[in-house]
């Protein structure tokens, strides 16, 4: 079975003291994918051909161009400017001629250009990139939490997920488990869910507590945090 390749970066994931896993799953994948695009890579042709292409979204250009590798971004975005280029110039010469009168020619003319932009404003290499393997680890997932006690164990000691997360395990659950297996996976996947998004609420609410002079001899328990660990809760923003 071909998601076995992906157990240890899943277990790895499980192990580690988070509030969502999966999140720290994808930060690594992402981690390795601006890594994998700024190295030798871009420097091969295939690679290159797929990044003029696709491009990248807003954030993992930013991402790209922290990593410091300025030459490579720059030779990177030179041949993907390139790309656009060619490409909108020949869509503007193979426009028909039309008059001010022939309104729909002209519509329909102006969205070539328009829809050209739009797909390139939803490609991403890094994010595709990222997605791949990213969908053989929810597999994977499956797969252990059926097959393998000790990941099941693992999966009930967790400190649940962030609302997109959870979102995406319950949503897939049918496809990978029926009747008694599926009802027992969504209820736990459910208490897990809110058992530990009330914790972290109440952790919130002790924070704002401290702020009160009322509370301000007593000990900050586990709120201290509790901003950043709600922010990853409901936003999947891991600071």
């Amino acid at each position: 079975m071909k998601e076995q390749l992906y157990t240890i970066p899943v277990n790895d994931a499980f192990d580690k003291d988070t509030e969502c896993p999966l999140c720290s799953m994808r930060e690594t994948l992402e981690e390795e994918a601006i890594a994998y695009t700024l190295g030798p890579s871009y420097m091969e042709e295939d690679v290159r051909a797929v990044t003029d292409e696709k491009g990248f979204c807003p954030e993992h250009l930013k991402m790209l161009y922290n990593n410091q590798n300025r030459l490579g971004l720059a030779l990177i975005l030179n041949t993907h400017l390139n790309k656009i280029n060619r490409d909108i110039e020949h869509l503007m010469k193979s426009q028909p001629k039309i008059s001010s009168s022939s309104i729909f020619k002209k519509k329909a003319a102006n969205n070539e250009i328009a829809d050209y932009v739009d797909k390139l404003k939803t490609s991403c290499f890094i994010c595709d990139k990222i997605n791949d393997t990213f969908n053989h680890y929810i597999k994977t997932i499956y797969h252990l939490y059926k097959t393998d006690p000790n990941f099941s164990k693992k999966f009930r000691d967790t400190k649940g997920f962030c609302i997109d997360h959870y979102s995406l395990l319950y949503k897939n659950a049918p496809n990978y488990f029926h009747g008694k297996y599926l009802d027992d996976f969504i209820a736990e996947l459910n208490s897990l869910y809110m058992n530990n998004m009330k914790r972290v609420n109440e952790d919130l609410e002790w924070f704002i507590n401290k702020f009160d002079y009322r509370y301000g001899d007593e000990p900050w328990k586990e709120a201290k945090d509790a901003i950043p660990r709600t922010m990853l809760k409901t936003n999947s923003i891991n600071l």
